[in-house]
């Protein structure tokens, strides 16, 4: 994957509910248990890398805005990080660790400091 600011490569976030099975073991987007309901649309939304690819030591890593699902209803597990097109490969895969629930209020994903020890997406 090419996270590299000149890369024409999207990255997109899908919500999921609690049924579904996302683990080390999904390789790609799947519709399957995808959340729903007032304000999401499935295949959830793009991502914008906020921070450079950039290495500290023997760790390289790169980090994402936050999104936001504005005025929603969703109920929502985890989340599915993955490229647009060419087989949807999946990058990464977040517990929310309980439901998260949103009625006609923001739903948002905030992600960790774009450091070597905290980023979303970090390889040492």
């Amino acid at each position: 994957m090419d996270f590299s600011s000149n890369s024409a490569q999207t990255y997109k976030i899908a919500l999921y509910t609690n049924a579904a099975t996302l683990n080390a073991a999904t390789t790609a987007y799947t519709t399957s248990n995808e959340a729903s309901g007032t304000g999401y649309v499935a295949g959830g939304k793009d991502l914008v890398i906020s921070t450079t690819p950039t290495t500290y030591g023997t760790t390289a890593y790169v980090s994402f805005a936050a999104i936001v699902w504005p005025t929603s209803s969703i109920t929502a597990r985890g989340a599915l990080i993955y490229q647009a097109g060419g087989g949807t490969p999946s990058v990464a895969v977040l517990d929310f660790g309980g439901d998260k629930v949103t009625s006609e209020s923001d739903f948002k994903v905030t992600f960790p400091a774009a450091d070597a020890t905290n980023a979303i997406i970090r390889i040492a």
